[in-house]
């Protein structure tokens, strides 16, 4: 599943792509906790992706002191991509998102190439 947002057309503007207002907080949308709750409940998800640096909103970071929407993700055993791009050349539903992953040993993170089968 993977989060549209077209904040990736921000790159490579650092200030545009960060948003941060005057106090310097960062503002970018991201997933909602409850989304992910009823997606990985109810829908089954295995993964999501999304075109921010972060799973959770900025204002929901602000808010809790804490990225809860990304330590739930990976209390799911799921993984997740970050700084997708391109997600605007992909239909809504029907497409099917690969990733190519590597497997580095006690890596925290890693670049991966995502691809679209679209319907």
């Amino acid at each position: 599943m993977a989060l549209r947002t077209d904040w990736s057309k921000r790159w490579p503007d650092k200030d545009a792509f960060n948003n941060k207002d005057a106090d310097g907080n960062n503002h970018a949308p991201g997933w909602s906790l409850t989304a992910l709750q009823f997606l990985f409940q109810e829908r089954k998800i295995k993964a999501i992706g999304h075109e921010t640096f972060d799973t959770d909103a900025s204002i929901d970071y602000q808010k809790n002191g804490a990225l809860l929407a990304e330590y739930y993700v990976l209390e799911q055993d799921a993984y997740q991509v970050e700084l997708m791009k391109n997600l605007d050349k992909v239909p809504a539903t029907g497409a099917i998102i690969f990733n190519i992953v590597p497997k580095p040993e006690k890596a925290s993170g890693f670049p991966v190439r995502s691809f679209a089968i679209l319907p």
